[in-house]
């Protein structure tokens, strides 16, 4: 929940605003503003303050208690200019807020978190647990002096800007090992402990098994990601007790599913009880992975609780991101997101020169030119495979006409793909054009070098007695100019010459250029690769200017 107080009527109107925008996110407090601050700190997550900073940080000063778990305080001026994260940036999520509040509001975020305001990761906001030398390590990452990555298993990870040696050090670890001097060390969650329970076994007793075989096997219970057994022990309570306390969740499988997983310890007590020989081994082992603690019981007399830990890798994840037809502002948060996020990018070169900017220090750039799409593809798919975070890029949206095909035929299982969606240059041109794409449309590449030209006509031949609008992409190169003046010859045995057709040249960009003519005004020789041409269909109109394709093909009487 966010607390909002304010002081005075402005203050009292941007409460408003914000409580009208998020009615379930917000609580507006009354009252003498020292009562209501303390209130709400005591009640909320989060604290929108519309006051000055100064009031603010006297009221707050004596209510704060742990960066860790004090409430994000945001603070926004009486002219609603700026909303200033205060206090908890990271822990409390205040930096934020200070930006969801500014855009909500129009005003400026003021975030003045050293990391974020120079573009380095918060070691303490990359989801993992941490331990060691935060802030000695942080402070060597903004100065930029060298800090050491040392990784004992993979896992994807935001860029770090690190380097093969230095006096301060960054390690990834599952391993009990205490952090040394001006080291930090990452927990990834990559310990999965299978256990089976009987009926009855108490939490202290199944926690207690876990907790001692991770300890003699020299595992970090920081590391642990989940709790897994059979779908008969979904229930148990001291197996759901258990992981309560070590705040992870419990995954169930079914016992056909655990039966047909080869475990070097099965038994036929299991077998009796649930239907599979093995429950805590084939439970852990069941996704993948090495098995580092075979099965063991616990010691109580008798035995309640058994136990195994595997070790999964960590999957590599491949974002493939639409960065839109060129423009900054037609780049989606969810695109920028995702190129902070990744430690390696992989692009053609002109498209990398577009976001170059966005990316973060240490991000590890792998750009090819033209022609290079298929090895661009495996290429993000093996930095994936690695355990790394990859941001494939690509033009408009990703998996129209550009990189996500290529690169999802060359993925399998073992690494997560996420699709970010982008502004297609269909959707560019039709914009500017008007509205074009008002009813059913097609989108038809005229470039032959990689599908054959009679599948092409065929495509087009369909399009034009099927009186669909066709938006043409790749339409004419030095090397190919005569399909598109093929093309609108097919199209013109269907439709009449005056049928409106719309022309954009670079949609959105600072050289873009645009115009309607006629299917038998458009010269061909006056389109180039850079060009999006949309045909309209029977019931396309031009009015004023603009290019109109109606939602249903009843037509407004014409003016007379």
């Amino acid at each position: 929940m966010i607390g909002l107080i304010s002081a005075t009527a402005a203050g009292s109107a941007g409460c408003e605003r914000v409580a009208s925008a998020w009615p379930g996110r917000t609580r507006v407090y009354e009252g003498p503003v020292g009562d209501a601050v303390r209130r709400a700190f005591a009640e909320c997550e989060q604290l929108v303050c519309f006051l000055a900073t100064g009031a603010v940080v006297r009221l707050v000063a004596p209510l704060l208690v742990d960066k860790a778990s004090d409430p994000g305080v945001v603070c926004v001026d009486e002219g609603g200019r700026f909303a200033v994260s205060l206090v908890g940036g990271h822990g409390g999520g205040a930096n934020e807020l200070a930006r969801e509040v500014g855009e909500l509001l129009g005003a400026e975020p003021v975030v003045t978190t050293a990391t974020d305001s120079v573009g380095v990761p918060g070691l303490d906001m990359l989801g993992l647990p941490v331990e060691g030398d935060v802030a000695g390590v942080s402070r060597a990452m903004l100065d930029g002096e060298p800090v050491a990555l040392n990784a004992e298993l993979a896992w994807p990870l935001p860029p770090l800007w690190v380097a093969e040696t230095g006096e301060y050090s960054i390690r990834v670890s599952d391993r009990t090992v205490e952090p040394a001097e001006r080291e930090v060390v990452l927990r990834p969650p990559s310990l999965v402990v299978g256990v089976g329970a009987s009926k009855g076994a108490p939490v202290d007793e199944v926690l207690g098994l876990v907790q001692d075989a991770l300890r003699d096997a020299g595992l970090s219970v920081k590391s642990v990601a989940e709790l897994a057994t059979v779908d008969a022990k979904a229930a148990e309570p001291g197996i759901l007790g258990a992981a309560e306390r070590l705040g992870v969740p419990v995954v169930t499988y079914g016992a056909e599913e655990l039966a047909a997983v080869d475990v070097p310890n099965p038994s036929d007590a299991p077998l009796a009880a649930v239907g599979t020989p093995s429950v805590a081994e084939a439970a852990a082992l069941l996704r993948g992975g090495e098995l580092l603690v075979p099965k063991r019981k616990s010691a109580a007399r008798p035995a309640m609780a058994t136990c195994a830990v595997v070790r999964r890798p960590g999957r590599g994840r491949l974002a493939v991101v639409g960065l839109g037809p060129g423009a900054r502002d037609l780049l989606t948060p969810r695109a920028k997101d995702e190129l902070r996020r990744a430690s390696v990018l992989v692009g053609l070169d002109q498209y990398v020169d577009q976001i170059r900017d966005l990316l973060l220090p240490g991000t590890r750039i792998l750009e090819s030119g033209l022609g290079a799409e298929e090895e661009r593809a495996r290429t993000a798919v093996a930095e994936a495979r690695l355990g790394q975070s990859v941001a494939l890029i690509g033009s408009g949206d990703a998996g129209v006409y550009a990189m996500a095909s290529p690169a999802l035929a060359e993925a399998s299982d073992d690494i997560d793909v996420v699709g970010v969606p982008g502004v297609t240059a269909a959707l560019a041109a039709a914009a500017i054009l008007g509205a074009p794409l008002g009813h059913d449309h097609v989108s038809i590449s005229l470039s032959d070098l990689h599908t054959p030209w009679e599948v092409i006509e065929r495509r087009v031949r369909a399009a034009a007695e099927a009186d669909i609008v066709v938006t043409f992409y790749n339409p004419r190169s030095r090397g190919r100019d005569w399909q598109l003046p093929k093309a609108l010859t097919i199209l013109a045995g269907h439709r009449k010459p005056t049928t409106p057709v719309g022309v954009v040249r670079n949609a959105s960009r600072p050289d873009e250029s645009s115009r309607v003519t006629t299917l038998a005004g458009l010269d061909p020789a006056t389109v180039d690769m850079m060009t999006v041409v949309t045909v309209g269909n029977t019931a396309t109109r031009e009015i004023a200017g603009r290019m109109v394709t109606p939602r249903g093909y009843r037509w407004q009487e014409e003016p007379k």
